[in-house]
């Protein structure tokens, strides 16, 4: 089972699993930016969320550090995208988190939303392929299902301009996941 988004541009002896790692180490990345960047910006726009988004950066660290193990077991360098992921999330968070409460967290269902799918794909496209990939993939699944839900639960309906960053972060998400695949 696999998607465009699981197409990748391997180098040298790399493997998926290896690319796949790379990219979703890039993602953690990604996330701690979007996160670090909306708590310092909600304790003024949204300080019911700070508590929240500190638990949510604390997971993504620590899934950051779990794909970084997982590359020096590998022998690995991190993804070519890791930078951009960082810029891309800075940039997001910046301009959902100055839009404050709902924005935050139609962002997170957005992110997350895209990730869970992404994660479901690469479990099957690696099923029996790459047993360590699939167990540090195994790891963060319960956390980002636990984001998504959280943040769906502040949305409640969502309003038009939740909807438009809805589209806007889940498109971004999977442009950046497609351009990592092939970095």
């Amino acid at each position: 089972m696999t998607e465009p988004g699981l197409t990748a541009t391997l180098h040298g002896s790399e493997t998926l699993g290896d690319r796949i790692m790379k990219v979703n180490h890039a993602g953690e990345q990604g996330a701690i930016a979007v996160y670090a960047t909306q708590r310092w910006i909600a304790r003024w726009r949204a300080p019911e969320m700070v508590a929240e988004l500190t638990d949510f950066l604390a997971h993504e660290r620590r899934h950051r550090a779990l794909f970084a193990a997982e590359l020096a077991a590998r022998g690995r360098a991190r993804c070519r995208s890791y930078h951009l992921c960082a810029l891309a999330g800075v940039t997001a968070g910046t301009v959902t988190g100055l839009m404050g409460r709902g924005a935050i967290a139609a962002t997170t269902v957005a992110i997350e939303r895209v990730v869970l799918h992404h994660l479901t794909l690469q479990l099957a496209t690696l099923d029996g392929q790459d047993a360590a990939a699939c167990a540090t993939i195994r790891a963060i699944i319960a956390e980002e299902q636990e984001h998504h839900d959280c943040s769906a639960a502040r949305l409640g309906a969502p309003k038009l301009l939740e909807r438009i960053i809805d589209r806007a972060i889940a498109s971004a998400t999977r442009a950046v996941i497609w351009l990592g695949m092939r970095l």
